[in-house]
């Protein structure tokens, strides 16, 4: 058992994170969202319209793996830098997410003692613009309520409902 340990723990070792430093070198962070959303600025692509509100719905059901930031989440604070750093005004840039599945595990507060991962760049999202919607079906499910989420997120009657209103606000749904 003990040779298992050790070759587990040097596989481990040898493993690399993902983290903001092994982006490209033409990711660059913010200016939103400092943090978090590392995007590249792309010579000769049509920019986005400023005079446009950008009104996109974003999908999220798998969440983290334990300790690990949810990519997903990441991905709105990318898609949020990309429309500042392109010179779209913050009052265009409105961002919803629709959270069900393991990922509404992702946006409750920690325990005593513990952390979240997804705290900071929650928050941050919030800070931003961003709407954070989880599916009541979900959390009936899965046993927690409105005050077990991080603070400012909201929580609807079920996903499928937050996605009928967001449409019904103009909001398009991310393909991805």
């Amino acid at each position: 058992m003990k040779p298992l340990i050790l070759i587990a723990s040097a596989v481990l070792a040898l493993t690399p994170i993902a983290t903001a430093q092994d982006w490209p070198e033409a990711f660059k962070p913010g200016p939103a969202i400092e943090a978090f959303g590392p995007w590249a600025a792309v010579d000769g692509a049509v920019l986005p319209d400023p005079e446009i509100e950008y009104r996109v719905a974003f999908d999220i059901a798998k969440g983290a793996k334990d300790g690990a930031l949810n990519r997903r989440f990441e991905t709105v604070a990318r898609f949020i830098n990309q429309l500042a750093g392109s010179g779209v005004p913050a009052e265009h840039i409105q961002p919803a997410i629709v959270v069900h599945g393991s990922a509404a595990l992702d946006l409750l507060q920690p325990a005593k003692g513990e952390t979240n991962p997804q705290a900071a760049l929650v928050k941050a999202l919030l800070d931003n613009g961003a709407q954070i919607i989880v599916c009541g079906q979900t959390a009936a499910y899965r046993g927690f309520d409105k005050d077990d989420l991080l603070p400012g997120v909201m929580l609807s009657v079920s996903a499928m409902t937050a996605h009928a209103e967001l449409a019904r606000e103009g909001y398009t749904p991310n393909p991805f």
